[in-house]
């Protein structure tokens, strides 16, 4: 056996080695359908909160449980048809993740530890400040004497977490407290 011919059965061989290991069969074989554990779950129509898009999504729930068991996209929604982004069809994570925390975490000034507190607690806190904020920063009438009622001391950037009905009512609660620094950027 010449050397030339020797390389090219030992590529053959190598070749029917590697592929035979794998357990490929060229026989033709059965396509056999299986029941998602989705069929006896409730299924809801939900919204994308990672872009500005609005793809529409499908909610199973398990109705023991009252968890999200899978999440896909909504073929009868205009946006998507159905299809998603590779974020979008991550998104069940988001909801059913173990390391999600549940508890409202502070931090005082200059503090090096985090403190756990009640959501009571934190609502009237950020209540406070925005009004404590808002009462210092408020300014009535301008350097020409027109009446403007602005808060400038906050401003506030929205996300597509909302869809447009709660964006509509997060604005007017917003032109409420008399600020002028709003923006809605979706992919933050």
């Amino acid at each position: 056996m010449k050397r030339r011919e020797f390389i090219k059965l030992s590529a053959v061989g190598a070749a029917a080695t590697a592929f035979g290991g794998l357990g490929v069969s060229l026989a033709p074989t059965t396509a056999r359908a299986q029941h998602l554990k989705t069929r006896w779950a409730k299924q809801t129509t939900s919204v994308c909160c990672y872009c500005a898009v609005g793809c529409g999504l499908i909610v199973h729930t398990d109705t023991m449980s009252q968890r999200a068991i899978n999440v896909e996209g909504d073929p009868d929604h205009p946006v998507n048809e159905g299809a998603l982004c590779a974020k979008g069809a991550s998104i069940w994570a988001l909801g059913e993740n173990d390391r999600r925390e549940k508890n409202v975490l502070y931090r005082a000034p200059y503090s090096d530890k985090w403190e756990v507190k009640g959501w009571d607690w934190a609502l009237s806190r950020i209540a406070r400040r925005i009004k404590d904020t808002r009462d210092a920063s408020f300014t009535e009438v301008n350097a020409k004497g027109q009446t403007v009622n602005r808060c400038d001391g906050i401003a506030s950037v929205g996300s597509a977490a909302l869809d447009n009905e709660e964006c509509w009512a997060y604005q007017s609660f917003l032109r409420a407290l008399g600020l002028v620094y709003i923006e809605h950027q979706a992919r933050i």
